[in-house]
């Protein structure tokens, strides 16, 4: 081999290992609307995605008051229905309020408080391990020009943590 070929070899090496790097990574799916629930699709397992999920809400000083175990509970119940699949690998849901949203749609409307508590959810099907879907149920935009504006608000927070958990 010559110097010069060698030389442009070398020059190769950093652009197929960032091409490496990006074929290797988790990149989303775009949100899509699934029966009113935004979803966002990720190869990562559940673990890791409920972790990024849970470090997006907290990130952002939100406390969260519940972690529920849907996946779990469709497993312990699966033998009370004549030939039930397992549906999930794992799935769960957060959730939490932000007392400044909260506010402002209640302050518009008290009945908003129908809204609260904000709910995230991420799961994992058993049948497409490696594959987490991370999602929400957008509020509707109801009621006054305010009421619609802080709902939209928190439909925006929303959907920035699951982006965030997807990225």
């Amino acid at each position: 081999m010559q110097f010069g070929s060698l030389k442009r070899s070398t020059k190769l090496v950093p652009l197929l290992l960032g091409l490496l790097v990006l074929a290797g990574s988790a990149s989303p799916t775009a949100a899509e609307d699934n029966n009113g629930l935004q979803i966002y699709t990720v190869e990562e397992t559940f673990d890791d995605a409920a972790f990024y999920v849970e470090n997006a809400i907290v990130d952002r000083g939100y406390k969260i008051d519940y972690r529920g175990h849907v996946g779990a509970m469709m497993e312990r119940t699966a033998k009370d229905f004549d030939d039930a699949q397992p549906i999930y690998k794992s799935a769960d849901f957060f959730t939490f309020c932000s007392a400044r949203l909260s506010r402002a749609m209640i302050e518009a409307d008290p009945a908003n408080v129908g809204f609260c508590p904000y709910v995230i959810f991420v799961y994992e099907l058993a049948d497409e391990p490696g594959k987490s879907h991370v999602g929400f149920r957008p509020l509707p935009l109801v009621g006054s020009e305010a009421s619609q504006s802080a709902l939209n608000e928190i439909n925006e927070l929303l959907n920035a943590i699951a982006e965030e958990a997807t990225e």
